[in-house]
């Protein structure tokens, strides 16, 4: 079990400080370069992008992460040094470096995170002068939350404390992201911090398996990121008794909460949304094709479209499930649309349409459960409804 901590961050977790500047990266006088580091050497897992093209942060810190060791992390917000060539991971070099040099460390011991337009390069003139007048604090958090967001409009973070009998840790998390995001990570940051002692090879399967029930099934416009990247890192600095694979559990139920609200928290500020959208699957032959149904419907651009509207049009639903390549059968099929069986064994029921579209109209979570009586299997999955501020969003991104 675990506690909520109340207005909780990053910098919750004993030995992590946190700080950032107004860099000028981006047009806007925001927040835009942060560091967060350890006080310590830090035990350290990663998961990033599947797309074949890869920023150069990821690129970078896909080699620094190999070795399972890490201390800090710098990011920016308003340029993700994607597709930038060999220039932008000497320039993601450059950030670990003068990152490192600031903190006293190695720049192999430092992970990178860019995010925002791709195809232009890092404004490394304002990189050197920002990075030194970032100073790292136990307070710096929300900071840090607040410079990596780009077109978020919420602070996303969380963090609770595991408090037991034979162990006392806690775990603190801080993610962005609203557009460009789909299965298999998007233009997602995240980072996680625990001041637990944690096996490094537990901490890396702990990681996947977080990240597999969380961040890889959400959806909001069907589009992946060269510049995802998910990093948690444990410090040690609790002293609890070791975690591994044979007393994980506490440890990987706390991960798994804080991956699940970072993820419904993305999805619920997608880029132009107004509701969140939860789609369980229920009874697929299995988990891995129950994940495959979830994921499809939640990324329906014509299911997230009628979901904007308030149209019961359940046969959208039926239709993006059909072409997911999960096994279902059509005289077994349940469908629920906030709660209200819309199908039931194949057939269409006498719901009240005009009922159905006034309860969806005043629903800030639409909740799609599909029953296929096949199996065991079982997943959900979120996304957002379509809007039209989608389109304006994204029609006048660089412009």
């Amino acid at each position: 079990m675990f506690d909520l901590i109340p207005s909780g961050s990053v910098t919750s977790a004993s030995g992590f400080l946190a700080g950032a500047v107004r860099a000028g990266i981006k047009t806007k006088n925001e927040l835009d370069l942060a560091i967060l580091c350890s006080e310590v050497p830090c035990k350290a897992a990663g998961v990033f992008t599947t797309s074949q093209i890869k920023s150069a942060p990821v690129v970078l810190s896909q080699r620094h992460i190999a070795k399972g060791r890490a201390q800090a992390i710098v990011a920016n917000s308003g340029c993700a040094n994607a597709c930038t060539g060999g220039p932008g991971l000497t320039d993601a070099l450059g950030m670990a470096s003068l990152a490192a040099a600031k903190l006293g460390i190695s720049p192999e011991e430092v992970l990178v995170a860019s995010t925002g337009v791709i195809g232009v390069p890092l404004p490394m003139d304002k990189i050197r002068t920002g990075i030194p007048k970032i100073k790292p604090a136990g307070t710096g958090g929300h900071e840090f939350c607040r410079a990596i967001m780009t077109t978020d409009t919420k602070l996303k973070e969380m963090a609770v404390q595991v408090d037991s009998k034979t162990t006392r840790f806690i775990l603190g998390g801080t993610a962005k992201g609203a557009g460009m995001v789909h299965p298999n990570l998007a233009t997602m940051l995240c980072f996680i911090v625990t001041d637990a002692v944690v096996g490094v090879d537990f901490l890396r399967a702990a990681l996947q398996e977080a990240v597999g029930c969380s961040f890889n099934m959400v959806s909001i416009d069907g589009d992946t990121s060269p510049s995802d990247c998910v990093f948690l890192l444990a410090n040690g600095l609790a002293r609890n008794q070791p975690i591994d694979f044979d007393n994980g559990g506490a440890f990987q139920d706390a991960l798994n909460a804080i991956c699940t609200h970072l993820a419904k928290s993305i999805a619920r500020d997608g880029e132009g949304a107004t509701r969140l959208i939860e789609i369980t699957v229920e009874r697929a032959e299995d988990r891995v094709w129950a994940r495959q149904a979830a994921r499809t419907v939640a990324s329906s651009p014509l299911v997230k479209a009628a979901i904007h509207g308030n149209d019961p049009n359940w046969g959208r639903i039926v239709a993006a499930l059909g072409r997911s390549g999960a096994r279902v059968r059509e005289d077994r099929l349940d469908v629920y649309l906030n709660g209200v069986c819309v199908m039931r064994q194949g057939s269409p029921t006498s719901f009240k349409k005009e009922d159905l579209t006034s309860a969806l109209s005043k629903s800030d979570t639409v909740s799609i459960r599909l029953c296929l009586n096949l199996g065991d299997g079982q997943a959900t999955a979120w996304g957002c409804d379509l809007s039209e501020e989608y389109v304006t969003i994204n029609s006048a991104y660089t412009t």
